[in-house]
Parts: C-alpha cells; structure tokens; sequence
C-alpha cells in the first residue's frame, strides 16, 4: 500500500488531503512539525513526502535537504502558498521533485502524486524500514536510527527477507530455505542461531525483531 507522509501545520488542510487520498486507497500519515517528520522518518520511510514550506519549527526547505542527504530517492512534493518564481526554483534547489502551489485542486495534486511516482518507481521496495532499521536496497545499505550498520552478506540476506516479510512470522525452516539453501549454502539451525544473535548484537538488540518461539522470527512496527 503507498503510505505518504504529509507535514502540514494548519490540521484543517491536512484532515481535508488525507481524507481525499485514503479514499484513493493512499494511506496518509500527518505530521505538524518538522521536528516531527524528521522523527517518523527515523523509523519509518513512506512512498513520498508532501511538504510545507512554512512550519511553526522552520522552513521546509531544511527538512527537505534532511531528507535528500539521507534518501536520494525518496519523492518529495512541496505544497506550500509560497508560489513566487524564486520560491519554487528555491525548493528544487533544495532537492524536491515537484512544487504545487496553494490554493489548489485535489484531483490535480492526486494526479501530481500518482505521475511522480510512475516516475520514480517503487520507492516501497528501494526503501524497508522497521522502527528505525533502514535498508537502501540500490546501495545495499543498512543504517539504524540513522548510524550505518556493516553486516556480513549473510545477514544482510536475512534482515531483508524478514524486512520484506514485516508483520508476518516466518519459520526457521523457510529462512534457511530462502536465505541460504537457494544460494546453494546448505547450512543448520545453529547457523542461523548464530547469525540472528549476530545481526541483533549489530542492530542494537531492537525490539522489532522477535522470536516466535518453536517457530521462527517475526520483524514489526511497535507503536
């Protein structure tokens, strides 16, 4: 499902947006200051970002530049009143994808988000993310709570299988399957043991990661 990130101050504009894109299947997530988006996005990576320019913590140019040094990839459109020429080259400069001016048309932003999208790809499967665990999969780059991690290429295979798996508890029996056997490693259980507790001693020991006894392992959100 693509989930966007919308960082608006004023709550009457942002209830009226996320009611139109979720009943267009988009699952809208608000945050009403900039201190608040930079947080979420520690722990969470969206398919776009909605961004105003002017913020009760700052200027939204800042936070898009945030956003670009981390994610170059991760589409950012400004929504903002601010609509003079030297404003909208300001915001490309700052690294955004498109700038729509207020007041305007939701159709004509949906239409907006829809095109950058195609044009950007799935921007769901460059980036995983589970409560502060990134992974670039293009780089091939994991980071947690923004501080890179280096992983063996064995568990870099693991932690993306569980990562694409969020949510969803996956046995012993298919990790070895699909992390190592389809590579031609034939390996046992205590390999994988081994290998989690490493990966877990990487990441900090991070509460998203559970073991489900007898069965397997399960990465998820925590609220």
């Amino acid at each position: 499902m693509i989930e966007l990130f919308y960082v608006e101050d004023d709550p009457q504009i942002a209830d009226t947006v996320k009611g139109y894109l979720e009943q267009k299947g988009i699952r809208v997530r608000i945050c009403s200051t900039l201190e608040q988006a930079r947080k979420t996005l520690e722990t969470q990576i969206p398919s776009l970002v909605l961004l105003d320019w002017n913020m009760p913590d700052g200027a939204g140019d800042a936070l898009c530049r945030w956003i670009r040094n981390r994610w170059k990839e991760l589409p950012v459109i400004f929504l903002t009143v601010r609509g003079d020429t030297q404003d909208i080259v300001d915001g490309f400069q700052a690294g955004a994808d498109d700038y729509v001016v207020k007041p305007f048309e939701l159709e004509v932003l949906y239409s907006r988000i829809q095109a950058l999208l195609r044009r950007s790809g799935n921007k769901e499967e460059t980036y995983l993310s589970c409560n502060g665990i990134v992974i670039d999969r293009k780089r091939q780059v994991v980071t947690c709570h923004s501080e890179e991690i280096a992983l063996s290429p064995s568990e870099y295979q693991l932690l993306l299988y569980l990562m694409q798996h969020k949510g969803r508890t996956v046995t012993r029996e298919q990790i070895l399957e699909q992390v190592w056997d389809l590579n031609g490693n034939y390996v046992n259980n205590n390999t994988l043991t081994v290998t989690v507790k490493r990966l877990r001693d990487k990441l900090h020991h991070p509460a998203c990661l559970k073991t489900v006894r007898s069965v397997g392992y399960r990465m998820e959100d925590l609220i």
